[in-house]
């Protein structure tokens, strides 16, 4: 499954604001931590991924600084601003209520039409 063409618009944004909200991390940990969590479901190749984060910077969601990895190398670390806090509280609970409302649909029609 790929991010850019199975998930919802919007959806990868949300993603992604999740996991940086968890504390500073670079792009490939992302990716890495999406497909770990959502158990292999979500994975996001890097043409999908970088373009979203530079996206999400240019909006001022994400802040980004240069440090070194666990490896030596040198990469962009990613944490959310108070924008992108903000943004990520309102589109979670946006996305509970789709769900929600999602899943009642999903269950009536499996009691048939009554």
């Amino acid at each position: 499954m790929t991010a850019k063409s199975d998930l919802p618009q919007g959806t990868l944004d949300l993603l992604i604001l999740k996991v940086v909200g968890l504390g500073p991390v670079h792009g490939y940990a992302i990716a890495q931590r999406l497909q770990q969590v959502s158990r292999d479901v979500v994975q996001v190749p890097q043409g999908s991924l970088y373009p979203a984060l530079h996206r999400l910077e240019n909006r001022g969601l994400l802040a980004a600084d240069w440090q070194e990895t666990d490896t030596g190398r040198e990469a962009k670390f990613y944490r959310l601003t108070r924008q992108g806090r903000a943004q990520l509280e309102t589109e979670a609970a946006s996305w509970q209520r789709l769900t929600q409302a999602v899943g009642l649909i999903l269950r009536m029609a499996e009691g048939g039409a009554e």
